[in-house]
């Protein structure tokens, strides 16, 4: 099974350090479990072990990590997590969004494969890569409340998050052998967004012609990824997009609690499980560590350990043929030993040097070459002022009544062009029907604008002239929450229309 990794050359006589984060709930337990048979196994690493997470948090570290911590990682450039307890309450942020977007951990790897059947799946023949952007999308956690009715979240796509997250898909591909990659956005709907990601990843896949190369609306997809599983082999897509699919293909495949995660980055990465800290059956001895071990086996291959992490992979699969079964996965007249979490790390250390018999061997070392993203470069583009939106608060309920009033405001060369509630235009000629919240966007454009052409020609305005359509807007008593100004970039609009424009 391939792993995710921007290799380092193989060298197993040197000591490799890492910085081991023990976590909250059955962390320490499932921890205890993985380093033991790393440890067995050979693995030539040495542990700085830190704390983050709810001890941190509590002890007044808003961020869940202290300097101390920040210091282990940005020296030892690798990070082994277990999970964490983020506090209920006082509006602590997630320290795993904190760490991926702080350490610059662009892709999330989550490899899934069906263990069928040994462990039940609803798809026996899974055996896929999800690739998920790890820095922005709506995980920016850009909130306002604008209105009283309306709370908006940002959704921010960028030009090289897309172009680092797609090329690696690629990379991966090709450096483990991978045949096809598939993207997965919603930009029928939102297409500057969504539109932008799909956008670059038809630009990338012609570098790689060698690879299969699909799309599909993401609804469609997950739902095809889940029923379908056999048709799907790389998958690459925007951080939320990601975060679902991911879970749904671990728990279709058997459970969310036997697959481990990479979030890389071009200087530091960070492998955990992706199950939580299960609070519930903490200091038990029931928690199966097998997301943690994969993950660390993951670590191994980012490192160039790989006959080790193979070593320990194949053991695991061994362990797993042959009924060693935690409680979450243990099936009445199928497993053979209900294992504690120790006992679990137990049965696999003997393993060790074994291959499974059914299940299909993990070969790592087949990885063939390094996968490079090379640096962004920012291309010139002409960006050409043409409108604004004005966002207003007013609590009326009839379009034309707002409508008519801004209508007969020209500060500054500008007019008003439309009116959309929810996105929907409902001024000028909108529908009785549409229900209306207190959130206006009024879309103002130069007076020189033909509107009436298709599609409409916009022209140049001076930034000066917005200062003056405010400061009317304000003179008239219209409450304006926020402005987002239009432009065109190298000729092409580049802003939404609204429904019905």
């Amino acid at each position: 099974m391939a792993q995710a990794m921007l290799s380092k050359k193989n060298n197993t006589e040197i000591k490799t350090k890492i910085a081991v984060a023990h976590g909250d709930g059955i962390g320490p337990e499932i921890m205890k479990a993985t380093l033991k048979i790393l440890d067995a196994a050979g693995a030539q690493l040495e542990y700085e072990p830190i704390e983050i997470g709810e001890k941190s948090y509590l002890s007044g570290h808003t961020s869940g990590i202290d300097q101390n911590a920040w210091n282990t990682i940005k020296r030892t450039k690798i990070i082994l997590k277990a999970p964490i307890t983020t506090p209920q309450g006082k509006g602590y942020k997630s320290l795993n969004v904190t760490l991926r977007k702080s350490l610059g951990l662009f892709a999330n790897v989550r490899p899934v494969v069906a263990l069928d059947p040994y462990i039940t799946s609803k798809a026996p023949n899974m055996d896929v890569v999800i690739i998920r952007e790890n820095e922005e999308d709506l995980y920016a956690g850009i909130e306002h409340q604008q209105t009283e009715d309306v709370v908006q979240c940002l959704k921010l796509i960028t030009r090289p998050g897309c172009e680092k997250i797609v090329r690696y898909a690629f990379e991966y591909a090709k450096v483990y052998g991978r045949k096809k990659v598939t993207c997965m956005v919603k930009d029928n709907i939102m297409k500057l967004t969504d539109g932008l990601f799909h956008s670059i990843f038809k630009e990338i896949a012609k570098e790689y012609p060698n690879i299969e190369s699909e799309s599909q609306i993401i609804d469609i997809g997950a739902a095809r990824l889940a029923a379908y599983p056999e048709r799907y082999d790389v998958v690459v897509t925007s951080n939320l997009y990601g975060d679902i699919i991911s879970d749904i293909v671990a728990e279709t495949a058997g459970s969310v609690g036997l697959a481990g995660s990479a979030n890389i980055g071009k200087e530091i990465a960070m492998f955990e499980a992706i199950h939580g800290s299960a609070p519930d059956i903490a200091g038990k001895n029931i928690a199966n560590p097998s997301g943690l071990i994969n993950a660390a086996v993951s670590m191994l291959a980012h490192i160039g350990q790989t006959e080790v992490a193979d070593k320990i992979k194949n053991a695991w699969l061994a362990t797993i043929e042959d009924g060693i079964h935690t409680p979450d996965i243990f099936q009445e007249g199928w497993s053979t030993i209900k294992a504690s979490t120790q006992r679990f790390a137990d049965e696999l250390i003997q393993r060790l040097g074994k291959k499974p018999k059914s299940l299909k061997s993990s070969q790592l070392q087949r990885g063939n070459g390094n996968i490079v993203i090379p640096d962004f470069h920012r291309k010139k583009t002409k960006k050409v002022l043409v409108g604004v939106d004005v966002f207003v608060d007013w609590q009326g309920d009839n379009p034309k009544e707002i409508g008519d009033r801004l209508k007969e405001i020209e500060a500054g060369g500008l007019k008003l062009k439309m009116i959309t509630n929810r996105g929907v235009k409902v001024y000028p000629n909108g529908h009785e029907y549409t229900f209306c919240t207190d959130h206006w966007r009024c879309r103002f454009v130069g007076i020189e604008a033909d509107t009436s052409a298709v599609p409409p020609m916009y022209s140049a305005i001076d930034p000066d002239r917005l200062i003056l359509l405010l400061s009317k807007l304000h003179s008239q008593g219209i409450d304006v929450i926020k402005t987002e100004n239009l432009y065109k970039f190298d000729g092409k609009r580049s802003f939404s229309l609204g429904q019905g424009e």
